[in-house]
């Protein structure tokens, strides 16, 4: 059975008064699709493709006009509050903006705690060392344990909201364009620490996502998507190496390809560039 199952989502949402008018913009139509026990399903496509909106839909953050999600048999859409709170536990999402997903007035060690202190009767010293726990996985030590945000940089904290992601133990994380905010020195960095989380945890993802390049790295499925809608979805392999949509191979097309390193006159690689005399010779 699918961990996930997604069925004809739509949203359209109101906007203001316009020449008496009142604008509305269908952001997500009939979105379908399932998620496997540890697989990471891509959602990719331009801005405002409706990518974010299915996201938070799935999380019940926001509420779809119509459609159904069904998480490990759970029907997300027709719980109460209550049942709501307890389900949360297990779906989790990991936001774009690490600086504004963090309480600038809460020390780290505290802003990862905080989720047991809301869902779990774990005292304050247990609370802590989980928490402790957690940011060292991701690659925090505890000289940060007690600093805030601002002391932090954006690579570091998006690993804390990876950590507070983690501390409930989740099945499913939503990933709303986790690396898109960082330095592009940062990212595969980022990335991989996600994929070893993933294996070790034995999580599942929807990574949500613009740039095919990260995608391709890990993911094991993709959706595009276009104008809220669903134009194209596959493996890995078919999507990158036979698209069947003009729309995704034009995707494709706009992926920066890296350039060939230089070589030397025997035509072996050269790792830096032989102008600045750093290059070396493999």
């Amino acid at each position: 059975m699918s961990l996930l199952e997604v069925a004809h989502l739509s949203k359209t949402f109101g906007g203001g008064l316009l020449r008496r008018r009142k604008q509305t913009i269908q952001a997500v139509h009939d979105v379908s699709f399932t998620l496997e026990p540890g697989e990471c399903l891509a959602v990719v496509g331009e801005s405002g493709a409706g990518k974010s909106t299915v996201g938070r839909m799935v999380l019940r953050l926001i509420r779809p006009d119509t459609g159904r999600v069904v998480f490990d048999g759970i029907d997300v859409l027709g719980l109460r509050s209550r049942e709501m709170r307890r389900l949360r536990q297990r779906m989790q999402m990991i936001f774009q903006d690490p600086y504004s997903s963090l309480d600038p007035r809460m020390a780290i060690v505290d802003a990862v705690a905080e989720p047991l202190l809301v869902h779990t009767d774990l005292d304050r010293a247990a609370r802590t060392r989980r928490a402790a726990e957690l940011l060292e996985r991701v690659g925090i030590g505890h000289e940060y344990l007690h600093r805030y945000p601002v002391e932090l940089s954006g690579g570091q904290l998006q690993r804390v909201a990876i950590a507070r992601a983690l501390t409930l133990r989740p099945s499913l994380i939503v990933c709303d364009e986790p690396v898109a905010a960082l330095d592009v020195s940062v990212r595969a960095q980022v990335l991989n620490l996600l994929r070893d989380l993933q294996e070790e945890f034995g999580l599942s993802y929807v990574f949500i996502s613009h740039d095919l390049a990260l995608v391709e790295v890990i993911a094991d499925r993709v959706l595009v998507m276009a104008g809220g809608r669903v134009v194209e979805e596959g493996g890995i392999e078919q999507i990158f190496r036979s698209p069947r949509e003009e729309y995704t191979k034009r995707l494709l097309a706009a992926v920066p390809v890296p350039l060939p390193l230089p070589r030397d006159a025997d035509g072996r690689r050269l790792t830096g560039p032989p102008d600045e005399g750093r290059a070396t010779v493999e």
